[in-house]
């Protein structure tokens, strides 16, 4: 279990995907400009992520490893055409938007990076924890600058809800004549906003390893120097 627990952490928080391994920008900068389009983006990511280390994991001994990078490859790409031909037939309005981001987690390095340096060489159990843990670190990420962009640049959130439940609606929170602030919602609004969330994140980072040292040097005993003969 603690073992779990570290395979937890470590994708949501320790090594995420998005802020500590800078990896998947493209689509992280692209498809964060509103909480929907960056959760069905990271949805798609987590079943894909989740069923190719399952896959490769349970595959890896039968798997030579002269050619796994092409069976990786291959496995991973079947994945992506199932979540593909799924999201076409059910969220429709949605993998339109989400347009070739959906066929290009193909060649996400999250993906193949995931499935090489941990499926290829670990349980099925814990390279599927892996997996759903690495894609739901990029999802939060995800989440939460498609939350800030969409908030700053119109003012509401949950925008293109209606796509994924055709009731709901968006949640207008600032006043109706708000302006906006269009490069929120604009590429250099990705930049800027995931920039402040990496400098944040470095710094709560270095306060509690600061307060950490500070801790182990009070709980250390005191030097016992012994009196002259």
């Amino acid at each position: 279990m603690s073992t779990y627990k570290e395979i937890t952490w470590n994708g949501i928080w320790k090594q995420n995907t998005a802020l500590i391994q800078l990896l998947g920008m493209c689509p992280l900068l692209a498809m964060s400009n509103s909480i929907v389009n960056g959760v069905g983006l990271g949805l798609a990511t987590v079943f894909v992520m989740a069923m190719s280390n399952l896959i490769v994991s349970a595959l890896r001994s039968l798997i030579p490893y002269e050619i796994r990078i092409p069976v990786f490859i291959l496995i991973i790409a079947a994945l992506v055409t199932v979540t593909d031909l799924a999201m076409n037939a059910f969220l429709h309005d949605l993998y339109v938007v989400l347009g070739i981001f959906i066929p290009l987690i193909v060649t996400n390095c999250i993906v193949l990076a995931r499935v090489e340096a941990f499926a290829a060489k670990n349980s099925v159990i814990a390279s599927t924890i892996d997996g759903t843990m690495m894609a739901l670190g990029l999802t939060w990420v995800l989440a939460l600058l498609g939350a800030i962009r969409e908030f700053v640049g119109t003012g509401a959130l949950l925008s293109g809800i209606e796509m994924v439940i055709p009731s709901a609606h968006a949640i207008q929170i600032l006043p109706e004549d708000y302006p906006g602030f269009l490069i929120a919602i604009l590429p250099p609004g990705a930049f800027i906003t995931l920039g402040t969330l990496i400098a944040c994140r470095n710094w709560y980072d270095a306060r509690a390893n600061q307060r950490l040292r500070e801790r182990r040097i009070h709980d250390q005993p005191p030097a016992v120097t012994s009196a002259p003969a």
